[in-house]
């Protein structure tokens, strides 16, 4: 005789696997426009400006974002340079011109 426990694994395992088959037939095809400009990923450019700078400063890359400021792009560089005798790392925001 079923317990309790195995009659509601199957009606969730019989749900689940329903709701699995309806998704698959609903999904429609992505129609993407023609007119559509090219996406820059800056992000990713302010994070190999960050990882250089990092380098050059002799500390690790912490942060990496792009900002505007005074209405040209940049990026905003945060480097842990390591302390001095064993002193914990200090805080470096580098900001770099992204062109």
């Amino acid at each position: 005789m079923k317990t309790l426990r195995s009659h509601f694994r199957t009606a969730t395992l019989a749900l689940c696997a329903a709701g699995l088959f309806a998704s698959q037939a609903t999904a429609l095809p992505v129609v993407v426009p023609e007119h559509v400009q090219p996406i820059v990923m800056a992000a990713a450019d302010c994070y190999a400006i960050g990882q250089q700078v990092a380098e050059q400063n002799g500390g690790t890359l912490a942060k990496a974002s792009q900002s505007t400021r005074g209405g040209q792009p940049v990026c905003v560089i945060v480097v842990l340079v390591p302390g001095k005798d064993g002193q914990r790392p200090r805080r470096s925001e580098i900001v770099v011109p992204l062109n």
